[in-house]
Parts: structure tokens; C-alpha cells; sequence
């Protein structure tokens, strides 16, 4: 993911659709977690998302100024 559009255009997906760009990346989360800590945590739990990649995440946030 190096072209700098394509994350725009992520971004934007994730923002107006969470769900559809989870599925979309071949991730498997209950339509019953509705909040964005109940999904991490449910993919950590079931090993779709190790910490490594978590901290990659919050690192590009902070970086775009999302946190």
C-alpha cells in the first residue's frame, strides 16, 4: 500500500463503510460488535489481527493525525 491514493481512498471507505472495507480485506467480524474496540479485540482474540499489526495501525494514525 505505497500509492498515497489508494490509502485516501481506504480512509475514506473506512470511514463510510468500517464493515464492508473489514470484509473486503478477508476479515471475518460479527455483525453484533458495533464499536471499533469490540472489533479489535474480537480480531486479535481470534488471531486476524496480531499486536504487531496493531501498533503498525496506531502508528499510521498518528501519523495522519487521526490520534
Amino acid at each position: 500500500m505505497n500509492n498515497p491514493l489508494m490509502n485516501i481512498g481506504m480512509l475514506n471507505q473506512l470511514r463510510s463503510n468500517p464493515m464492508a472495507l473489514l470484509q473486503r480485506a478477508g476479515l471475518n467480524v460479527p455483525p453484533n460488535l458495533n464499536n471499533p474496540q469490540a472489533i479489535i479485540q474480537h480480531l486479535m482474540n481470534s488471531g486476524q489481527l496480531s499486536q504487531a499489526q496493531m501498533n503498525q495501525a496506531q502508528e499510521i494514525a498518528k501519523q495522519i493525525g487521526l490520534r
